[in-house]
């Protein structure tokens, strides 16, 4: 898939991936840690002879913008970059789609874009909603034990590991979900090439280190801390569609429980057999909930 250098107001530069009718309903694909743009290859491939479709490596990541201080990856700068993307590319309103951290922005963007009518729909994979995550991380042991990764991630400790091997070394010693046998080899080679980029590694991991979310560590108790207060968030009025693969090690299925009472018009499409990557690792399956979906609303 060919990619163009668009130019945001904010000055971030983002590689971007745009096909299909200019004319058509534009769907706006959101990737997630540690990919790229190529996490919605088959549904872009299976969208495009009707939707425009438009999928950025996001900042961070690839040859798109690496700012290298932490609080340049905050949600708001994510969000904002994904607004401003549609504005650079005249795009009035779009469907969001998003897997993973591209999932947890299109959350953002969509509460934000209801009230603006800039999106009309969105399509969520595997991410979980901000007011139930953070909740099941002080209250639920599967979650916790699942997340601990992230402290590995935005612990400065391990920077020396990232110049010297890249976002790979990291990977093999935080991370216990991925399944590298699911994956193409021809996919699989150029996702190790990426993760060489030292600027692109640790512009990754700034996601996670600007990111609000509270990971405790598993011997702090399972209740909430005195005090908290869920985040201060909408009900999200907006048709919207959440495939979740059963299956995530990551994100395990409790991060549905609840979703009813934060999305008003809620479809959720449950995947089974399939881990985390669920937009490629079972792309029929994500592709027809999308048709369904997108015909019915």
């Amino acid at each position: 898939m060919e990619q163009r250098r668009i130019a945001l107001a904010n000055g971030i530069e983002l590689d971007v991936v745009d096909v299909g009718p200019r004319d058509g309903e534009t769907l706006i694909f959101l990737h997630g840690f540690p990919e790229s743009h190529r996490t919605w290859r088959h549904q872009i491939a299976h969208f495009q002879d009707r939707y425009r479709c438009i999928a950025p490596d996001q900042r961070g990541y690839r040859g798109s913008s690496k700012p290298q201080e932490v609080d340049a990856y905050k949600p708001d700068k994510l969000i904002g970059d994904v607004f401003l993307l549609a504005e650079a590319l005249d795009v009035a309103n779009f469907t969001v789609v998003g897997h993973d951290w591209g999932g947890a922005i299109a959350w953002g963007v969509a509460l934000q874009g209801q009230f603006s009518k800039r999106v009309n729909r969105a399509i969520i994979a595997n991410a979980p909603h901000p007011a139930i995550f953070q909740r099941l991380l002080y209250l639920d042991e599967n979650q916790r034990r699942a997340s601990q990764y992230m402290r590995g991630f935005r612990d400065p400790a391990n920077d020396a590991l990232v110049r010297e091997q890249g976002l790979t070394g990291i990977l093999l010693k935080e991370v216990k979900w991925d399944r590298p046998a699911q994956m193409e080899p021809d996919e699989r080679a150029a996702l190790l090439a990426d993760w060489q980029d030292r600027d692109a590694a640790f512009g990754m991991l700034n996601w996670y280190r600007a990111s609000p979310v509270v990971v405790p560590p598993l011997d702090a108790p399972y209740a909430l801390p005195e005090g908290w207060t869920p985040p201060a968030l909408p009900k999200l009025t907006l048709p919207t569609l959440v495939v979740w693969a059963m299956d995530d090690l990551a994100l395990p299925p409790e991060n549905l429980g609840g979703l009813e009472d934060e999305v008003e018009n809620l479809t959720i499409e449950q995947v089974s057999g399939c881990g985390h990557f669920v937009p490629w690792e079972a792309p029929v399956k994500v592709n027809a909930a999308m048709e369904r979906f997108l015909a019915s609303s």
